[in-house]
């Protein structure tokens, strides 16, 4: 585990100062620079975006991790990476040339209850387009070990952006035009950031020479597609599809709401950007010792790290919401449900890592549709019925389910299970606070109530861990920080 603590740490302390930014913009500078109209349309039309992202990277940046260990001599993964970078035009010229000829009837479609989306559907294409090859070469880094500097890109860059954006437009040196053109604008400066560093890791060397194998590459890529858009869908259809159902400027109370509760995917997103290489060189080498090691270690530091997070936010939660506008409160049933489900994903570990580069990806890919199909089924059901609170339910049962599914999958095809005496232990204490602490506030203001009870919660929890061994890593982290030998 140590290039994997080293770097999980590194993109740890990144992501959370992404994450900090962040909350300044959605809690604050967009509630308060922004009406709440084009606040939800920014949130529709990113959404989108990481919804058809998958698609026009054509699972390259998937891809390109699972296959790039195969290839043993220069020529043969000189070939494999030219063919890499050119892949997503397969995808993405035919789908710019479809949408430039069907604007006006794909506007019409997505804007059947808000009229503004249609204004901006070129700003979703380029963005996604961005998005995809973001990913394609931050897998170009990543192959070769290096995931900090992308994790960094990928958290923080682009919400310093988008804060400096924010400070113009209230300070009136753009418009809300310019300002919907600048998110365009930061997105692609990141591509092309990661391009700059990627290829300064490894430069590209244009071969096009015949690959063994090229077939398993293109089936794997063609459902990859499938995976990654099964993923993002989960994450982001039920803001797509509350745009369907509900004035759109709910969708930036759902905003706030999911961005509270993404804080505590925060270690799982961090660590998953070294599992997915390293899970892939333990398939490709057949290691199934070390993969099983990884696997429950994984679980393990990520459930207790997770549990931590999940703890300071729901015992928080009632706190934050009379710091924001009170509107914004009708999102409190949301980040409850949602942060259980978040909680469940830390648990899984590597377990995406190991099902993305496994030769059993095929199944999964047909499961994993048919609870997307349930997921929309249950939004169509839920959200005319209780608004956004419908919109959670529906994603935190399809996720759960989801979850099972890939937890229950892994274990009949390789005999793993992520399950220890100390996952229980951990279960047993974060169940145990929520009990003790949630009905229970000190008589102060919001803002200082949160430290306090941050404080009790974050001295009583560590103490526990570390006093029981819950975790090796963890205690071994903790010792060396604290110089205890």
């Amino acid at each position: 585990m140590g290039i994997v603590a080293s770097q999980s740490f590194k993109n740890v302390i990144s992501t959370y100062l992404g994450f900090f930014i962040g909350a300044i913009n959605t809690l604050f500078l967009y509630t308060k620079f922004l009406s709440d109209e084009y606040y939800g349309m920014v949130g529709y039309m990113l959404s989108l975006s990481y919804v058809i992202m998958p698609l026009m990277a054509f699972g390259v940046h998937n891809t390109l991790v699972k296959f790039y260990s195969t290839f043993k001599t220069r020529v043969s993964l000189n070939s494999f990476l030219t063919l890499m970078l050119f892949f997503p035009f397969i995808i993405i010229i035919p789908l710019s040339l479809f949408c430039y000829m069907r604007y006006d009837m794909i506007g019409d479609v997505l804007s059947q209850k808000n009229e503004i989306i249609k204004g901006y559907l070129w700003h979703t294409i380029i963005i996604a387009i961005a998005l995809a090859y973001f990913e394609v070469f931050f897998a170009w880094a990543k192959v070769q070990m290096q995931t900090v500097f992308g994790n960094f890109m990928k958290e923080v860059f682009h919400r310093v952006g988008t804060m400096l954006s924010l400070f113009l437009l209230h300070f009136k040196v753009i418009d809300l035009e310019q300002f919907m053109i600048s998110l365009v604008c930061i997105y692609v400066l990141r591509m092309l950031a990661m391009n700059v560093y990627a290829f300064s890791i490894k430069i590209p060397v244009i071969t096009f020479k015949r690959i063994n194998g090229l077939k398993a590459i293109f089936k794997y890529s063609f459902l990859i597609i499938i995976a990654g858009s099964i993923v993002t869908i989960l994450l982001d259809l039920d803001k797509v599809m509350l745009g369907h159902y509900i004035q759109i400027k709910e969708i930036a109370y759902y905003n706030v709401a999911i961005f509270i509760t993404a804080v505590i995917a925060v270690p799982q997103r961090s660590m998953h950007q070294i599992l997915m290489p390293l899970s892939a060189k333990y398939l490709n080498e057949k290691n199934f010792e070390a993969l099983e090691d990884l696997y429950k270690k994984s679980s393990l530091n990520l459930f207790v790290i997770s549990g931590f997070i999940f703890l300071l936010i729901v015992l928080n939660i009632n706190q934050l919401y009379y710091i924001v506008p009170k509107e914004f409160s009708g999102g409190l049933f949301v980040v409850l449900i949602i942060s259980v489900s978040k909680l469940y994903d830390g648990f899984l570990g590597s377990n995406n890592a190991i099902l993305f580069n496994s030769d059993y990806y095929r199944l999964v890919l047909f499961l994993g549709a048919a609870l997307v199909v349930l997921m929309i089924v249950l939004n169509i059901i839920f959200i005319p019925l209780f608004g956004i609170n419908g919109a959670a339910f529906a994603t935190s049962l399809a996720v759960f389910a989801y979850n099972s599914v890939k937890l229950f999958f892994v274990y009949k095809k390789f005999k793993i299970h992520p399950f220890t005496v100390n996952i229980l232990r951990i279960a047993g204490l974060i169940s145990s606070s929520v009990l003790l602490f949630y009905f229970w506030e000190f008589p102060f203001n919001p803002i200082i109530n949160i430290v306090l009870k941050s404080t009790l919660i974050t001295v009583l929890y560590v103490f526990v861990v570390y006093r029981f061994k819950f975790s090796e890593d963890i205690s071994s982290l903790i010792n060396r920080y604290l110089k205890i030998k």
